[in-house]
């Protein structure tokens, strides 16, 4: 079953389908940094693991830089948007908060490149983990130089294919390491010795399939499935929403829910980040970032600082409580539900967290 993604504009459709393999990059607002520092790339990687298991995908391989990161990601679940959501989200509240800063940290929406399997596939792998020693200062280095960065380079999962480290836990290797000849047991340097020698000597005839990736990465036939899937779809979308089986709902950005509350209740933006005593602008939040941002408990602790999943349950069942016999309360925060709607479309919002007390956990 196939799901297209239509966005407005100029956007090109995104298609989702059920074991669809994708070359997904996330960059920085600007090509600013999104990890400054160790413990950001740890965070990170934890997110991403998280990720990985809440929505069934199967990660192949991870290469973090600077100011962008690679996944190659097999979505057997056809929801690749919902967990670049989750990632990008939980990371981003992390990183703003760590940093004191606030809006957007990636630039714009991720890149996800459909790939053909096999062949392709192993290439693009050794792309990938090539990264760290391809950038500025390292590209005019001798090649054993490269080398020994790349076998230390922490940050992605070379390391773990090429037998140096542990594999990760959440990566799936089996089909990468599966391409190569040879015995089992020996894979791993099979793959090592794949990767090191494009140090050396590029694959021209790759790189020329990268220059264009328009319909995908993979041979003419492949490139033309896709580019007619775009093709039969695009004339079906009546709006810009996701035309599925099983609907996907659009997520607002966490920082717009925040000041869309901070209006409502005329109150500074920051006091929703500090304790308040017997305020609900801080509990409406809450409420509104799990419902319209798709945050779960945790990282609405996070987000505003409430300490605890259990804190945010406890806010969301006051807030309930006080609008039992505050009609003043009632009507605003209607008035936010039907602004988030609004700026939504007319799709249904996630199940609400407020009035369910499944959802304290």
């Amino acid at each position: 079953m196939c799901l297209i993604v239509p966005h407005v504009m100029a956007r090109k459709l995104r298609v989702q389908y059920e074991g669809a393999i994708y070359h997904v990059t996330v960059r920085g607002v600007d090509r600013r940094s999104i990890f400054e520092d160790e413990k950001d790339r740890e965070r990170f990687i934890l997110r991403l693991g998280e990720a990985v298991e809440e929505y069934g995908t199967r990660l192949y391989l991870f290469c973090l830089m600077r100011n962008h990161a690679h996944l190659l990601i097999e979505t057997p679940q056809a929801n690749l948007s919902a967990f670049m959501h989750k990632l990008q989200t939980a990371y981003t509240v992390y990183y703003n908060l760590r940093h004191r800063r606030a809006g957007h940290l990636m630039q714009g929406r991720f890149g996800a490149t459909l790939v053909q399997g096999d062949d392709y596939l192993l290439k693009l792998s050794r792309y990938v983990h090539l990264n760290p020693v391809f950038v500025r200062g390292m590209r005019n280095q001798p090649t054993e130089n490269r080398v020994v960065a790349l076998r230390a380079y922490r940050w992605s999962s070379f390391r773990g294919y090429a037998g140096l480290e542990g594999p990760c836990a959440f990566v799936t290797e089996g089909p990468v390491l599966a391409m190569l000849e040879g015995p089992v047991k020996r894979r791993r340097i099979a793959y090592r010795r794949f990767v090191e020698e494009g140090i050396a000597e590029s694959d021209v005839e790759f790189l020329e399939v990268l220059k264009d990736t328009t319909w995908g990465i993979g041979d003419d036939e492949f490139r033309g499935r896709i580019r007619d899937l775009h093709t039969d779809r695009a004339s079906q979308a009546r709006r810009p929403e996701d035309v599925a089986f099983r609907k996907v709902t659009p997520l607002r950005d966490a920082d717009d829910v925040l000041l869309a509350v901070a209006k409502a209740f005329e109150v500074p933006v920051e006091s929703l980040n500090r304790r308040q005593y017997g305020g609900v602008a801080r509990a409406a939040a809450a409420y509104l970032l799990g419902r319209y941002a798709g945050l779960n408990q945790r990282d609405i602790a996070t987000y505003l600082g409430m300490g605890s999943g259990s804190a945010v349950c406890q806010q969301l069942q006051n807030l309930r409580r006080k609008m039992v016999d505050d009609q003043q309360l009632v009507t605003l925060v209607k008035r936010l539900e039907k602004t988030q709607n609004s700026d939504l479309g007319a799709i249904s919002p996630r199940a609400s967290t407020l009035r369910t007390t499944s959802a304290c956990v």
